[in-house]
């Protein structure tokens, strides 16, 4: 994928095409009436198994172990922050948070980002940055509330929710900077299926401890039909495919910031989907907002342009 970082416009591309991924991750989750802290298990066991089966099939990326003998320690506990924790925190919320809610406190992931990369990398946080970012999460809350920000808050159960997925928001934002790194010297590949699978296992051991949920691969198909489609698109396709292009294309980008601003576009997409799929309708506040946010990632890429 060496590609991506000799063409900043196939880097930026290919996290788009993860944003998309991403869009429909929440509404997956919520069909396949899986519980929580099982689903998180059922979706990196497979979804991660699928990136090791891809990276063995790559000649570039085949060598599994050659990161752990310079970054071994360091890629074990990237892993368990932003996978094992950050994903058990995104899935466990939705049991407790509704999906506007949940929604909400992840896309305020490019702004987490920017101030990780700001805090550990010295890179400056812009003005421009700082303006977009804001007017983004105000678009992105009057997109999925419809215009009464009051939906978004939230008591008791719906509380703790949110809080859980500012959690997982935090850690995957911290994750995705110190891993850039890493993935720059050995690809996006080889280190996205490692740090994927071994979160898997840091997931599996956790659920099955504190949660004394065994899950056991071999029964997937054991499951209603239903289940087993929806287990199969969020591991698959919003893991496995997603992950690896939002992921590499971040590190591949030349500004990690402006890069994650394209997840403020993730409700949008899901908006226009829910448009041309299951015939809704948008509302006059949802269209505003969807110029809202439109117009706040153009402006940060137009105002920096200025400012160099």
């Amino acid at each position: 994928m060496a590609i991506w970082h000799r063409n900043a416009s196939i880097a930026y591309l290919a996290v788009m095409a993860g944003v998309v991924g991403h869009a429909t991750s929440e509404f997956v989750a919520k069909i396949s009436g899986v519980g929580g802290p099982e689903l998180s298990v059922w979706r990196f066991l497979l979804g991660g198994f699928g990136l090791v089966v891809i990276a063995l099939l790559l000649p570039q990326s085949r060598n599994l172990l050659a990161p752990f003998k310079t970054h071994g320690v360091r890629l074990m506990l990237l892993s368990f922050m932003g996978v094992t924790v950050g994903y058990l925190l995104f899935h466990w919320s939705l049991d407790f948070a509704s999906v506007p809610q949940v929604a909400t406190m992840v896309t305020t992931i490019p702004i987490l980002v920017g101030l990780a990369n700001l805090a550990i990398n010295k890179q400056p946080f812009s003005t421009a940055k700082i303006i977009s970012g804001i007017a983004a999460v105000l678009g992105v809350a009057l997109l999925i509330t419809d215009g009464y920000l009051a939906k978004l808050a939230g008591t008791g159960q719906a509380f703790i929710g949110v809080l859980m997925a500012f959690g997982c928001a935090a850690t995957i934002a911290v994750y995705m900077v110190l891993v850039r790194p890493i993935i720059a010297e050995y690809g996006a590949m080889r280190i996205t299926a490692i740090t994927m699978f071994l979160g898997a296992i840091g997931l599996w051991v956790l659920v099955d401890l504190f949660w004394n949920i065994a899950v056991n691969p071999l029964t997937l198909f054991d499951r209603p039909t239903g289940q087993v489609g929806a287990l199969l698109t969020i591991s698959l396709y919003n893991t496995t495919i997603t992950q690896f292009l939002w992921i590499g294309g971040l590190a591949a980008v030349p500004d990690i910031t402006r890069g994650s601003y394209l997840f403020f576009l993730k409700p949008v997409i899901a908006a226009c989907l829910a448009v041309w799929f299951l015939s809704a309708d948008l509302t006059a506040w949802q269209m505003l907002a969807i110029a809202v946010i439109c117009t706040s990632v153009l402006l940060e890429v137009v105002l920096s342009r200025k400012s160099a």
